[in-house]
């Protein structure tokens, strides 16, 4: 389909560490002009992971989010390091970072666009089995984070009543709820 929406110029309003702010001038389908506010991540996003203990259970890190102004119970998560990095190294990292685990396996389950209409930040999300406990979370300065296991249908109802609402949580245990039935 070819789309008469289109983008006119794009101007950098905010350059950060890992975030692009811009501004963008579109015109519409019926020919009108707007500006919108668009969102680059430098590192493309990163890597979310599904770690699935010997027992069944979900680990879980459980850590306020500023930006929501909320405790937020999600699965281990982080940015690429640079652009190029391979999701199955974020998520191997950020697994040993924030749960002291590392995986023998680990399985691509989905590709997430985090929310296309206004940023271009992806996220891989694996699954993760033979889990090994390899020592203590190495957390950033700035992360305070508990660990916790729940099971995936202690988890499913989470996010059907809405206490989890972070999206690559609940996209991530509800593609592992699917991927176990196949």
């Amino acid at each position: 389909m070819e789309y008469r929406l289109r983008r006119l110029s794009r101007e950098t309003v905010i350059d950060g560490k890992v975030l692009t702010f811009c501004r963008d001038r579109m015109v519409l389908p019926d020919g009108k002009e707007e500006q919108w506010d668009f969102v680059h991540h430098k590192h493309g996003g990163g890597a979310c992971v599904v770690p699935v203990l010997p027992d069944g259970r979900i680990l879980l890190v459980r850590q306020l989010r500023p930006a929501i102004d909320r405790e937020c119970l999600e699965l281990p998560a982080g940015a690429r390091e640079d652009p190029a990095e391979d999701g199955a190294v974020t998520a191997r990292r950020e697994l040993a970072e924030e749960t002291g685990y590392t995986a023998g396996r680990l399985t691509k389950l989905l590709h997430l666009q985090t929310a296309g209409a206004w940023c271009d930040e992806t996220t891989e999300v694996y699954l993760a089995e033979d889990l090994t406990r390899t020592g203590a979370q190495t957390l950033d300065e700035a992360e305070e984070i508990t660990t916790e296991a729940r099971t995936p249908e202690e988890l499913r109802d989470l996010i059907l009543q809405g206490e989890i609402r972070d999206a690559k949580t609940a996209a991530g245990i509800l593609a592992y709820l699917a991927y176990r039935q196949r």
